[in-house]
């Protein structure tokens, strides 16, 4: 299943792992936090812009193989999310 993205094409078939995430600035520290972490916490630090995070790392490999789709808004991540969604029903 490949998926068009805006920034290319994804193998679908080859993901170990899907995730958003909201990317945060706390205090001069950038890091990946989860949506539900920055629902609960947004007010303490700043949002710089949501990601949706395709993996394709193996287990026991040290080096990311990895594709982040970047987004400005919640919303923006939650339609594309929609959309890849649509790939694994059935």
């Amino acid at each position: 299943m490949i998926y068009k993205s805006k920034d290319g094409d994804i193998d679908l078939d080859k993901i170990t792992r899907l995730y958003p995430a909201g990317v945060v600035d706390a205090h001069g520290d950038i890091a990946e936090m989860s949506l539900e972490w920055c629902d609960m916490s947004g007010d303490k630090v700043k949002i710089i812009e949501y990601v949706l995070v395709f993996d394709f790392t193996l287990a026991n490999v040290e080096v990311k193989d990895r594709k982040v789709l970047h987004f400005s808004s919640k919303d923006e991540l939650i339609e594309t999310m929609t959309e890849v969604a649509q790939f694994f029903q059935d």
